[in-house]
Formats: structure tokens, sequence, C-alpha cells
């Protein structure tokens, strides 16, 4: 990027662009993934959390449809798939629109599964923030939200993400 470019972004951009970068390394790291599976009881690769809850979130889906609405390769899913498959986290099952097709649901023990590891890293953030407000909290989460949305919103007009 050009130096006359650069200049003209706001420091508050800068600043939650490196707030961000820093969060996003502390949570994707392997080591912390292999804490909050420990504590959680529920031994899973990094890569499946994201398939286990996206499925706890949206119900049962084809498996393209996951690879769509998480931006990674079909081939990815489909080896998650078959390990989650193998711990009795999720079955596949004939897709009643298509039956040529399979669409890959959670199992009871899936279920628990995600809301353990969910439980774990949710306990983590109310750790971290203990001296917040609740009404600071609140207002973080408002935030949150709304940041997400409009991310989502321009990665989906970039062709990044399904809209």
């Amino acid at each position: 990027m050009p130096a006359d470019v650069r200049a003209q972004i706001p420091p508050d951009v800068v600043e939650i662009e490196r707030a961000l970068s820093r969060v996003a390394h502390l949570l994707s790291r392997a080591r912390q993934h292999h804490q909050t599976a420990a504590e959680a009881g529920v031994p899973v690769d990094r890569a499946a959390v994201p398939i286990l809850r996206l499925l706890a979130e949206a119900g049962p889906q084809r498996s393209g449809d996951i690879a769509a609405r998480l931006a990674v390769e079909a081939p990815h899913v489909t080896r998650q798939v078959q390990r989650l498959e193998g711990a009795g986290y999720v079955e596949r099952l004939p897709d009643p629109a298509d039956r040529r097709a399979y669409r890959v649901r959670l199992t009871p023990a899936g279920r628990e599964a995600v809301e353990r590891v969910l439980d774990v890293g949710r306990q983590s953030i109310l750790q971290a923030l203990a001296g917040w407000d609740p009404a600071e909290r609140a207002q973080l989460a408002t935030l949150f939200d709304r940041m997400v949305d409009d991310f989502v919103r321009l990665a989906a007009e970039r062709g990044i993400l399904p809209r």
C-alpha cells in the first residue's frame, strides 16, 4: 500500500486491527486449543471445532455447504467429518432434498461435546473480563456483533464468503 494511502487510515482503525490480530493469534494457537479441549474433555482437532459449532448453530448441513460457510476447501471438511463421525460426534444422513447427497448432523454426544468446548471458552472470556462492569461487557458484545456482521457483509461482497 502506498504511503499516502496508508497515512489516510485513521489511528483508531490501526488500533482495532492490532487488537483483533492479537486476539486472533491468542485464540487460534494450538496450545490454546489443546488447553480448551483438555478442560472440556473433548479430544478433537482445532479444525473440527468450527464445524461442530456451525452444526450446533445451523443444524444439519451438506459438507459442501459447511465448506462454503466456513470458507475452507471441501476436502478439509470431508476429512474432519470422517474423524468426527468416527468419534461419534456427527452422523451422515441422506439429504431429503436429494437422496444422492448427505447431510451432516450432530449426534447427542456431538452436541454435548461442542457445548462443553464453548462453555470452557466462555468461562475463559468471563475470567479475562472479570474486572469489567456487566454494562461494559454488554456494550462490547453489541459492538462485536455489529463489527462481525459488517465483516461478513464485506467478505460476501468480495466473494470470500457466500451471501
